[in-house]
């Protein structure tokens, strides 16, 4: 509806026109009509009002929408940027990944190549058979033995009792060691640590230093004699087969022979002074010796004698100056060991008839005493030779550096 002055239809009193007088009076019909139209007007409004509201409604709406897709699209944006940085970060670490694995590839290349050229490395020496272990380990290994061996030996004789005594010619207390009778192993058979070597002044007071020269001096001849004579016939009969199997059966025979049985012979072929000493060490050693050195000269290799044949060695040059030089270290060290086997040879022959000798203090301290110095000599006699064979040793592995194995 319109609310405008010329929409509305003319009225006689707007003509100016006489109206007929209605059948009801003019004011209820202006009333009537006023009212209709503020009922018009108030609708017409709320109308109005209605679709301003929806209107602002809609408008929200859109706003919230416009909102909504700005939200979402930044959203996108930022989700997009944030993959674009993982994906960038992702492929900068592959690259990262893979440079380092080409890298690694390349060492494992390099290290293979250079095992390849150095040779392969030996497995340990405790997981390998005839190996030797390291200097160290061997020190360690022969200190701890020895040290296991004197634990046992003072376990076997602990228990001494110390005792105060008078002492009649200084008129005083002394203390005094004693062995205790609740000990493992009594001290007549076998005397503690502490005392055997606590006895060493005594054994000093016996004359030591002139019974042991004596002992060397006996070893000395008899293992000089049964050098010469050995090396002598042992080079012969390696150059010679025919000496061999001629030598073979007596050497085969005296190396068959106690050594026990050897003191009788000697007796009965030297007597008994001083001469059958050194006899007996001849007789004892020249079968090993004589053995040693034919096996000596034999394992020289064949080609060294090839080779000198091929330059016009005589016989007698390719002996001289091929089979003995070569053989001369493994005789030599056959010799160290003989040196050993006469200071145990010789305890034997000292015993008869002898005023000096180690072999004789130890024979008279078990029969008579004290029992501590049989022992104590022992150790002595095994010094003397770890002393004497460290010479030779060293001597040896001074001229004959190009052997490695002395």
């Amino acid at each position: 509806m319109s609310d405008r002055p010329e929409d509305k239809p003319e009225t006689p009193a707007s003509t100016g026109e006489a109206r007929p007088d209605p059948v009801k009076p003019p004011s209820d019909a202006a009333a009537k009509g006023k009212a209709d139209d503020e009922a018009a007007a108030k609708a017409k409004a709320e109308k109005v009002a209605k679709d301003a509201a929806d209107d602002q409604a809609e408008a929200r709406a859109k706003v919230e929408k416009v909102e909504k897709v700005e939200k979402a699209a930044k959203v996108a944006a930022e989700a997009k940027a944030k993959a674009e940085a993982k994906t960038a970060r992702a492929v900068e670490k592959a690259a990262e990944t893979a440079k380092e694995e080409k890298a690694e590839q390349e060492r494992e290349a390099r290290e293979a190549a250079e095992d390849l050229k150095r040779p392969p490395k030996a497995p340990p020496w405790h997981r390998t058979l005839r190996a030797d272990p390291p200097a160290h380990i061997r020190l360690a290994l022969g200190v701890g033995m020895i040290a296991m061996v004197f634990l046992l030996w003072w376990f076997l004789t602990r228990g001494d009792d110390v005792q105060m005594q008078f002492n009649g010619r200084t008129k005083i207390l002394e203390l005094k060691v004693v062995a205790s009778v609740d000990r493992i192993v009594s001290a007549a058979k076998l005397p503690s640590p502490g005392e055997v070597f606590g006895s060493f002044g005594a054994l000093l007071d016996r004359q030591l230093f002139d019974n042991a020269t004596a002992t060397l001096w006996r070893v000395g001849k008899g293992v000089g004699m049964a050098a010469f004579v050995g090396i002598l016939l042992g080079v012969l009969s390696a150059a010679h087969r025919g000496v061999n199997s001629a030598l073979a059966p007596i050497v085969i025979f005296l190396r068959s022979v106690p050594m026990g049985a050897m003191i009788p012979l000697t007796l009965m072929l030297f007597g008994d002074e001083e001469p059958q000493k050194s006899k007996f060490i001849f007789v004892a050693l020249v079968p090993f010796v004589f053995s040693d050195t034919v096996m000596a000269m034999s394992i020289v290799p064949d080609r060294y004698i090839e080779t000198a044949q091929t330059l016009g060695a005589s016989r007698l040059q390719i002996v001289r100056k091929v089979l003995v030089p070569l053989a001369l270290p493994d005789i030599l060290t056959s010799l160290r060991f003989q040196l050993g086997l006469a200071l145990g040879y010789i305890m034997l022959a000292e015993e008869v008839n002898t005023e000096f000798g180690l072999g004789h203090m130890i024979f008279s301290s078990q029969r008579q005493g004290p029992y501590e110095h049989v022992y104590l000599l022992l150790f002595v006699i095994a010094l003397m030779a770890f002393l004497i064979d460290y010479l030779l040793r060293t001597i040896q592995r001074g001229v004959f550096s190009w052997r490695k194995d002395l």
